[in-house]
């Protein structure tokens, strides 16, 4: 409890909230015990379901007959491999989002050991083979691509001003460019992120 009521709490508003932020807090996480393992599991499989239902070629079939796809309907084994399917795609997203979750941290101040721990335990050398761009070089002069919430950025250093700035694309085909303002990658991250967030593709419409 007192490594949490020292954490300090700043809103968007406050002065010094970006500087605050940007400061990693130790330790990052706690380990999820099997409470918290069971409650994802159940909110993956309500997500692949739900992906499950909108590719079900026999859930298609009910939806045309104006009839209820029924949860009985989920043992039907071409259901199953619908939803096989779709927990495919959920692991495809794991491994995006991922990316984005490492860049961030690593542009951040977070190191490949401390990636790596993150993710499993993994040592550093596989962290920075898994994301090669996380953490940045000493010189830190490279683009760096971000992908997130559906959208694409790409943080770039300017040398002249030695400031940041980035472009971003968001999944609803927005785009935004920021001026060289930014102090480090980390900020200009944080910037380009908020921008993604803002310009996320919208929920599709309940097919079921």
């Amino acid at each position: 409890m007192d490594d949490v009521t020292s954490v300090p709490t700043p809103v968007p508003s406050d002065e010094d909230f970006w500087a605050t932020v940007l400061t990693p807090v130790e330790p990052a996480w706690r380990e999820p015990g099997d409470a918290d393992a069971f409650a994802m599991d159940e909110q993956v499989l309500e997500a692949a379901r739900a992906l499950a239902e909108r590719i079900s070629t026999r859930a298609l079939a009910y939806r045309t007959a104006g009839k209820p796809f029924d949860v009985a309907l989920m043992a039907a084994p071409d259901v199953q491999l619908a939803l096989l399917r779709s927990l495919y795609e959920a692991r495809s997203s794991v491994d995006r989002l991922a990316e984005s979750a490492a860049t961030v941290a690593g542009r951040g101040g977070a190191s490949y050991t401390q990636l790596g721990a993150a993710w499993g335990g993994i040592k550093r050398q596989s962290a920075r083979l898994k994301w090669p761009h996380a953490v940045p070089k000493k010189s830190a002069s490279e683009s760096i691509p971000l992908h997130y919430a559906g959208g694409d950025a790409v943080i770039h250093h300017d040398p002249g001003a030695d400031a940041w700035w980035y472009t971003a694309t968001g999944a609803d085909l927005r785009e935004d460019e920021s001026e060289a303002v930014h102090g480090t990658s980390a900020e200009a991250i944080a910037r380009a992120t908020e921008f993604l967030l803002s310009h996320a593709r919208p929920a599709p419409p309940d097919t079921v």
